[in-house]
């Protein structure tokens, strides 16, 4: 796997699953961080169109365009839901953030060729690789 610092350098476009309106929640918090660092945000809720100036996305499936990075926001038990769609939208990255883990959930997608990152948050990783 290529090195994480390599992965955010070489990705435009991150979908972040699990975006939230709601105050205090990291997922919005991380998503405006990536889109002030210059990449390519939209977020991806069934209950949203937006959030602060980023388009929001019912499903992964429904982002008309390549996305490199699927950030996701989820309890590591709700990992395998979102896979069908990861599967099918084929981003370079799959993402879970800090303390989001299911290595049986995610071995479809790695078996695919997705990349895939377990129990990290992107922001801390970003940060570190300036």
């Amino acid at each position: 796997m290529r090195e994480v610092c390599d992965i955010l350098k070489e990705s435009k476009t991150i979908a972040v699953v699990g975006i939230s309106n709601k105050p205090g929640r990291d997922s919005g918090r991380i998503a405006q961080y990536l889109q002030q660092e210059g990449y390519n945000v939209v977020g991806v809720n069934p209950m949203q169109k937006e959030f602060s100036g980023i388009t929001v996305y019912p499903t992964l499936k429904d982002v008309p365009f390549k996305i490199d990075i699927v950030d996701v926001f989820r309890r590591s038990e709700a990992i395998a839901e979102i896979i069908p769609d990861v599967l099918e939208v084929k981003p370079r990255v799959l993402w879970l953030q800090l303390g989001i883990r299911n290595d049986e959930a995610v071995a479809p997608a790695i078996e695919a060729g997705i990349e895939t990152i377990q129990d990290k948050c992107i922001l801390v990783e970003h940060r570190f690789c300036r």
